[in-house]
């Protein structure tokens, strides 16, 4: 069925849904106030004359892949639709809405299923999926296929560009270790760094300090630590014993492993549960 209330034009409550996956794209390339300005560009243009904007919501730090649940905003924007204080949400483009087709696919029906209305600003409203015109849904689920697919593409190439500069030797990606810095996309030595370095090596061997007094000492003696703070036991382990350093990294690939793993089994809990 036709979307009746687009047909009359009727001025509809929007939200408008804005997203950011890391802190570098709130300032650059298509950052917040871009997305909201063509958004905002966009509705002036509308058949309707323009809907009202009722609310902006943002989720920030977070990836395209990111589901429902774990998007602050996003549930924000359904509340205010389930409380009827809002008619529906508009995007800048189904990409900042959700960037998995899965993901698209799910906020969508969860919008409709509230009876909610779904437009983005590079295409206007996407209407409900409609068994009498399934190309409708054909035509929308194919742009994301090759939105996806042409992300994937490029992670790919950047991917395997870091892993031949890796190979020979260069600086490819991830904080560099203490006593290197990054220049020119080419990791060097920091002359600083690497003195510390030698004076807490020079604590251990020659004076006999331990782990814990050599963390009092270089604290006491304002030697920053990589990021500028103090330091703690275990970075200091890890700085001056390489066999620490590496059991370290794979304790913390574990981790992340293991979190990833209790986030996947909580969200399906959290589904099966609801039905």
């Amino acid at each position: 069925m036709p979307n009746l209330a687009t047909q009359r034009h009727e001025r509809l409550r929007l939200i408008i849904c804005r997203r950011v996956s890391t802190a570098g794209q709130a300032t650059d390339g298509y950052g917040l106030d871009a997305q909201e300005a063509d958004c905002r560009r966009w509705n002036k243009q509308s058949p309707a004359g323009g809907h009202r904007i009722v609310h902006v919501v943002t989720d920030e730090a977070l990836t395209g892949k990111s589901t429902i649940d774990e998007r602050d905003g996003l549930m924000e924007a359904m509340e205010w639709i389930r409380e009827d204080r809002a008619d529906g949400i508009l995007a800048p483009n189904l990409d900042r809405l959700a960037r998995e087709l899965t993901v698209q696919e799910a906020v969508l029906s969860y919008v409709w299923a509230l009876g909610g209305h779904a437009f983005t600003a590079d295409h206007g409203e996407h209407l409900e999926d409609d068994e009498s015109d399934p190309m409708r849904t054909a035509m929308r689920q194919m742009r994301g296929v090759f939105h996806q697919l042409d992300r994937g593409l490029i992670r790919k190439r950047l991917r395997e560009g870091r892993e031949a500069k890796g190979g020979l030797g260069g600086y490819a990606y991830g904080a560099p270790r203490y006593g290197k810095r990054a220049e020119d996309n080419t990791l060097v030595d920091d002359d600083q760094e690497a003195r510390n370095r030698r004076l807490m090596l020079r604590w251990r061997d020659e004076e006999g300090l331990g782990v814990r007094e050599i963390v009092r000492r270089a604290n006491e003696e304002g030697i920053p630590s990589k990021r500028g703070g103090r330091w703690h036991p275990s970075t200091v382990a890890r700085l001056l014993d390489d066999t620490a350093r590496q059991k370290n990294n794979a304790g913390s690939a574990r981790r992340r492993a293991l979190k990833k793993e209790q986030q996947r089994r909580t969200r399906a809990e959290k589904i099966l549960g609801a039905r």
